[in-house]
């Protein structure tokens, strides 16, 4: 008996923990380097001879940086792709004297 509760303790804690413990993950991998930062880009399309062109009048181009770099996020900010906190403070009235 104590064997089948701890199965069903095991298959049902997974599903009452919900996200909350791949999303403590994520917060944290966002402030580290990420793969993608190391991207550099390619030489261009060089066409056989013989070969027609790829028409690239609606390639997309990616605008160069503008300014200064921003800063880079500190620990304690939160990461772009987490949803701001949708509880707001209670102000409550000074205490009349």
């Amino acid at each position: 008996m104590k064997l089948r509760a701890a199965w069903a303790l095991a298959a049902v804690l997974p599903v009452l923990s919900g996200c909350h413990a791949l999303h403590a993950v994520t917060a944290e991998s966002c402030h580290k380097p990420q793969a993608y930062m190391k991207a550099g880009s390619i030489r261009p399309l060089k066409v056989p001879t013989g070969l027609s062109a790829p028409n690239t009048a609606d390639a997309l181009v990616v605008p160069a940086l503008k300014g200064p770099t921003p800063p880079p996020p500190t620990a304690t900010e939160p990461c772009l792709d987490s949803p701001p906190s949708y509880t707001v403070p209670q102000v409550r009235p000074a205490p009349k004297a």
